[in-house]
C-alpha cells in the first residue's frame, strides 16, 4: 500500500470515529474528526458533507453552507451536498436559495420519495413567503397595537354590537354579500371577545386591578407547571405593560448594584420552562433584592416558550428592577416564524398575539453594563474598532434586526480563539478574537464581556484570557445536546463572576420544535 492509499485508509477510519461522535450528539468532536479526515483526503465529498451536517447541528449554518458547497465542487452529482446546503439555507430562512438546492436533489435522485417530499415542503414555504411579501404592509404604514385592557371589554362589546347590526342590515339589503360579511367578521369578533371575557369557570391565576403581584406570578407559574393556560385577558395585560416599560429604556441600559448586593446573569433559555423553574429553585425568585438579567433568546426551539416569556414579562411587571431583559437574535419575526414561537403563540394564545410579541421584542434593549465594568450582550462585538458605549446607546433598535451593522453584530457575533476577525460560522455577524475584546474593554474602561448565544458543554466557557465569558442557561439543549446550563452571580463591589452550573430537569412529553414549521422539523 503506497503513502496515498495509507492516508486514504486512515481518513476513512477517522470518518467512522466522527460518525460515532455524531450519533452520540458530540457534534464539536465530530467536526474535529471530520476535519482530520479532510486533512488526509480533501477530495472526499462525503467528508465535507458530513462536516456540514455537524455544523448544522451546532447552528453554524454559514460553515455548513461552505462545507456543502465544497462537497458539490468536488462532486457535482453528489446529492447530499445539495441536500446539506439546502437544509442550512432553510435554517437561515433563505427559502429561495434552499429551493434551488432541493430542486437539484430531486433532479439527481428523481425516484427518491424523501427528496420529493422535502422539495414539496420547500416549495410551499417559498410560495408562502411570496404571498406574505405581496400582502406586506409598508413599515411606515404599520400601527402599533394600542389595546387598552382597562376598557377593552366594554369597547369590544360596543364594536361587536355595531358589527352585528350592520351585518344584519347589509344582509337584508344585499342577501348573499351580507352573509359573506358575517362570515368575514365572525372570526375577528369571536377571537377578540373571547380574549377579554373571563369566564366564571376560569380557575387560573387572576390579576386584580392594575398590579401584577408576586402571588399572581407564583400561581401562574404553578398553573404553567401543570400545563394549564393563562387567560388571554391577563396575558394581554402583562405583555402590554411590559411593552410600555421597555419602550422607555435606552438601547444600552446601565445597571447599578450597590455594595454588598448581588446580581445574576442568565443566558439562553429557549423555551425550556421547566429548566427556568429550576433556576429559580436554585437561585431564588426575581426580586429587588435578588435581581436577574436574562440575556436574550427566551423563545424558540423549546416548546414552552409562551410560558417562559409570560413568566419573565410578569416578573418585569411585578418589579422593573427585579428583572432585566436583553434582546437575542431569536427575538425576531424571521426566527420565530421558523423555530416555533410563532406557531406556539397561535396555538396557545391567538393570532393577535403574534404581532404584539413581535412589537414588544423590538422594544427590548440591546445590551447592559453592570456597575460600569461588565458589558453584557447576547452575541458579541463588532466588525470595526473604536465602537464606544455611546454608539450603542444611540442605536435605533425599534425594528427587526438588520443583516449588518452594530445591531446585527450585537445579536449575532461569536468569539474565535485566534486574533483578529473572521467570517461568522452562522452566516450572519462575524467572529472576533481576543485582541478585539481587549481593545473594546480598554477603550470603554470595562473589565469583562459576558455574552450568550452558543451552547457550551459545561453551560459556560471562559475565553480571551479571561476577558470574555459565554453563559448558556438551557441544559440538554433541544433534548439532545447533553450540555449543562449555567448562570453567573456578581457581587458588588468586586463584581467577580461566580459561575453556577446545573443539569436539565424532566419536562412533559412535548418535544422541542413541536410548533416549528413542518419543513424545518423534517431536518431536525
Amino acid at each position: 500500500m503506497d503513502h496515498t492509499n495509507s492516508e486514504a485508509a486512515r481518513a476513512e477510519d477517522i470518518k467512522l470515529l466522527a460518525n460515532e461522535a455524531f450519533k452520540a450528539h458530540k457534534y464539536s468532536q465530530a467536526i474535529d474528526l471530520y476535519s482530520q479526515a479532510i486533512e488526509l483526503n480533501s477530495q472526499s465529498a462525503v467528508y465535507w458533507a458530513n462536516r456540514a451536517f455537524a455544523h448544522t447541528k451546532l447552528e453554524e449554518y454559514g460553515s455548513a453552507i461552505q462545507d456543502a458547497t465544497k462537497a458539490i465542487e468536488i462532486d457535482p452529482k453528489y446529492s447530499k451536498g445539495y441536500y446539506r446546503r439546502g437544509a442550512a439555507y432553510l435554517a437561515m430562512g433563505k427559502f429561495k436559495e434552499a429551493l434551488k438546492d432541493f430542486q437539484q436533489v430531486k433532479k439527481t435522485c428523481p425516484n427518491d420519495p424523501d427528496a420529493a417530499k422535502k422539495l414539496k415542503e420547500c416549495e410551499k414555504a417559498v410560495m408562502k413567503l411570496k404571498f406574505e411579501e405581496a400582502i406586506a404592509v409598508q413599515e411606515a404604514e404599520k400601527r402599533s397595537i394600542t389595546v387598552d385592557y382597562h376598557t377593552i371589554g366594554w369597547g369590544l362589546a360596543v364594536i361587536s354590537w355595531v358589527v352585528d347590526w350592520c351585518t344584519v342590515l347589509v344582509k337584508g339589503i344585499l342577501g348573499i354579500m351580507g352573509m359573506m360579511l358575517q362570515i368575514m367578521f365572525a372570526p375577528w369578533k369571536n377571537d377578540h371577545l373571547c380574549m377579554w371575557e373571563v369566564e366564571p369557570q376560569y380557575s387560573g391565576a387572576r390579576i386584580e386591578g392594575e398590579v401584577v403581584t408576586l402571588d399572581f406570578v407564583k400561581k401562574m407559574m404553578e398553573d404553567f407547571k401543570n400545563q394549564k393556560c393563562l387567560h388571554k385577558r391577563y396575558a394581554y395585560q402583562i405583555v402590554l405593560q411590559t411593552r410600555e416599560m421597555l419602550r422607555e429604556l435606552p438601547s444600552l441600559v446601565d445597571v447599578n448594584i450597590t455594595d454588598g448586593n448581588h446580581f445574576t446573569v442568565c443566558g439562553d433559555v429557549h423555551g425550556q420552562f421547566y429548566d427556568l423553574l429550576n433556576i429559580f429553585e436554585l437561585n431564588g425568585l426575581p426580586s429587588d433584592e435578588n435581581p436577574y438579567l436574562f440575556n436574550g433568546d427566551f423563545v424558540d426551539r423549546g416548546s414552552f416558550s409562551v410560558e417562559v416569556i409570560l413568566t419573565l414579562f410578569a416578573f418585569k411587571c411585578m418589579s422593573p428592577s427585579a428583572i432585566y431583559l436583553a434582546r437575542g437574535n431569536h427575538e425576531s419575526k424571521n426566527m420565530n416564524k421558523i423555530y416555533g414561537f410563532e406557531g406556539e403563540v397561535r396555538s396557545k394564545l391567538s393570532d393577535a398575539f403574534v404581532e404584539l410579541f413581535a412589537e414588544v421584542f423590538c422594544c427590548l434593549p440591546l445590551a447592559h453594563v453592570l456597575n460600569g465594568k461588565v458589558f453584557v450582550v447576547h452575541g458579541g462585538l463588532f466588525s470595526v474598532d473604536g465602537v464606544k458605549l455611546s454608539d450603542i446607546r444611540t442605536i435605533d433598535r425599534f425594528c427587526e434586526p438588520p443583516e449588518e451593522g452594530l445591531m446585527c453584530e450585537l445579536l449575532w457575533s461569536d468569539p474565535q480563539p485566534i486574533p483578529g476577525r473572521g467570517p461568522s460560522k452562522r452566516g450572519v455577524g462575524l467572529s472576533f478574537g481576543g485582541d478585539v475584546t481587549k481593545k473594546f474593554l480598554l477603550e470603554n474602561n470595562l473589565d469583562l464581556v459576558v455574552r450568550s448565544h452558543e451552547v457550551k458543554d459545561e453551560g459556560y466557557e471562559i475565553e480571551h484570557d479571561g476577558k470574555l465569558i459565554t453563559v448558556f442557561s438551557a441544559p440538554n439543549y433541544c433534548d439532545q445536546m447533553g450540555n449543562k446550563g449555567a448562570f453567573i452571580r456578581f457581587e458588588a463591589p468586586e463584581m467577580k463572576p461566580n459561575i453556577v452550573t446545573f443539569s436539565a430537569v424532566p419536562h412533559p412529553d412535548v418535544k422541542p420544535m413541536a410548533y416549528a414549521n413542518n419543513f424545518l422539523r423534517m431536518f431536525s
